[in-house]
C-alpha cells in the first residue's frame, strides 16, 4: 500500500433509543426538536458522516456539514454519497416533521442532481428541505444543498410512504 494512512475515530449512540420514542406520544416534529436539543441521540449515520440537524419546523428541515478529507472519493473530491445522504436526510425529516405521534415514513424514491464538485475547501454546507405535498399515505419534498455563499451544489426531490398507525 502506498500513501499516508490516516485514522478517524468516532462514537455513536444506540439507535434503538430514538426508535423506541416513536410510540411515546410525541409528534415527528417534537422528536426531531428533541434531537436538536440533545434530549435524544443523533442517528449513527450523522456521526459517521459528520453532519448535524440544525433547524426543524413543520414541513422543513435543515442539516449542516463541513466537507472533510474523509469524505473523498478516489478522484480527489467529496463522494456524491455525502450530498445524497444529506438530501435524503433533510427530505425525510421535512416529511417526518409533519407526522403525528406514532406515524413513521419510509423513502420510496429520491432523485438527486449534482451541480458542482464538493471538496474540503468548499466550506460549510447547508441542506434545506421542505415538503411539497403531505397526504394520507405519501408525501413529497424538495431540497437544496448550498454553500455559505449561496452557491448550489446539489438539489433533489423525494417521495415517502407514510404509515400512520405502525404496530408498537
Amino acid at each position: 500500500m502506498t500513501g499516508d494512512r490516516r485514522t478517524r475515530t468516532y462514537t455513536w449512540s444506540d439507535p434503538a433509543i430514538s426508535a423506541r420514542t416513536i410510540h411515546d406520544g410525541r409528534s415527528g416534529l417534537e422528536l426531531l426538536q428533541a434531537m436538536i436539543a440533545g434530549q435524544l441521540p443523533r442517528p449513527p449515520i450523522a456521526d459517521t458522516l459528520g453532519f448535524t440537524l440544525v433547524e426543524v419546523e413543520e414541513g422543513r428541515a435543515v442539516f449542516a456539514v463541513t466537507p472533510e478529507e474523509f469524505h473523498y472519493n478516489p478522484i480527489g473530491s467529496v463522494h456524491g454519497g455525502l450530498a445524497m445522504t444529506l438530501l435524503d436526510s433533510a427530505l425525510g425529516c421535512a416529511v417526518h416533521s409533519t407526522l403525528p405521534a406514532g406515524a413513521v415514513y419510509s423513502t420510496l424514491e429520491t432523485k438527486v442532481n449534482m451541480t458542482r464538485a464538493i471538496t474540503s475547501t468548499s466550506g460549510p454546507l447547508r441542506c434545506e428541505a421542505t415538503t411539497v405535498y403531505v397526504g394520507r399515505r405519501t408525501a413529497t419534498a424538495e431540497g437544496k444543498l448550498t454553500g455559505e455563499d449561496g452557491r448550489l451544489y446539489a438539489h433533489g426531490t423525494s417521495t415517502c410512504f407514510i404509515d400512520r398507525a405502525p404496530a408498537p
